[in-house]
């Protein structure tokens, strides 16, 4: 059942000091659950509830709170495997000339940061994001690989963009846009900064439902992971609490394909990764005059 899952996370690799940073932080958290797993409090239990708090105040104190740790806990809580799904999502849709990428809720500009790899640098990418703590350490992983005028980083909000109409050939979002506080808006923004012919991209976590990997799945989500990320990343806005919630609310497989094509789009692939952890969802602008 797991293998297919632990076969994946080894197709990426960290480096060595990411290694080592990982052991020992998993080293503690085992330590500390093990200690306390008979003690489980009230704010472990977490439900899915309606309405959860997506305005955008809070959403950007909340990752303000975690930057500092924000990429560590994605590789951790995710057992690595975060970077194969942009990988995977990168070679589903890959940059083709010069007509640049537009990657939106691009926090500290993973996704960004792949798509410029993968254009070898011939591809201008911009990357969004309205939290200004990510975005400085996504410019510092940015200059460390590529000149400020091919990867750009900028501090705008994905429901407004400060952009031009039909100018990017790929317009991406990697796990942001259901913290987006209006998703039809988000969406509506994708498309119309997206060019004629080019392609909207949403990589987002989804619920598995094979069975018995989806009970399991949950239990970890709702319980184990806000218990984990939230004693490593301490905050006050209960960031890996709102995580599970945020995603038992967000509109998934043809409930989310229907909203993009309200949008405008068409020819919406729906690709699961990891038996449905997460899932990939591709649409495409029609050209003019289609």
């Amino acid at each position: 059942m797991f293998g297919k899952v632990f076969r994946e996370a080894r197709k990426t690799t960290l480096s060595t000091a990411e290694s080592v940073e990982l052991a020992l932080v998993v080293g503690r958290v085992a330590r500390k659950i093990l200690g306390s797993m008979a003690t489980v409090d009230d704010k472990t239990q977490v439900t899915v509830q309606a309405g959860v708090d997506k305005s955008q105040p809070r959403v950007r104190k909340m990752f303000a709170q975690i930057a500092p740790r924000y990429d560590l806990l994605n590789h951790l809580l995710s057992l690595n495997i975060d970077r194969y799904w942009r990988w995977r999502t990168v070679r589903r849709v890959p940059p083709q000339g010069t007509t640049p990428v537009l990657d939106l809720c691009t926090g500290t500009g993973d996704l960004a940061l792949a798509y410029y790899r993968a254009g070898d640098g011939k591809t201008p990418v911009v990357g969004a994001d309205f939290c200004h703590e990510m975005l400085v350490i996504g410019q510092q992983k940015a200059r460390r690989v590529a000149p400020v005028e091919r990867l750009t980083l900028i501090e705008a909000d994905s429901m407004q963009l400060p952009l031009a109409d039909d100018a990017y050939q790929i317009v991406c979002v990697a796990f942001g846009l259901r913290n987006v506080a209006d998703t039809d808006r988000g969406l509506q923004e994708m498309t119309r900064v997206c060019q004629p012919g080019g392609k909207v991209v949403v990589l987002e976590f989804s619920q598995p439902r094979w069975q018995p990997f989806a009970s399991i799945y949950r239990w970890y989500f709702r319980h184990v992971l806000p218990r984990i990320g939230q004693w490593l990343a301490r905050n006050q806005s209960d960031a890996y609490h709102y995580l599970p919630q945020s995603v038992g609310e967000f509109p998934s497989g043809e409930a989310l394909a229907e909203r993009m094509r309200a949008c405008g789009l068409t020819s919406i692939a729906i690709q699961p990764f990891t038996l449905g952890v997460a899932t990939l969802y591709v649409g495409t602008k029609p050209a003019q005059g289609g």
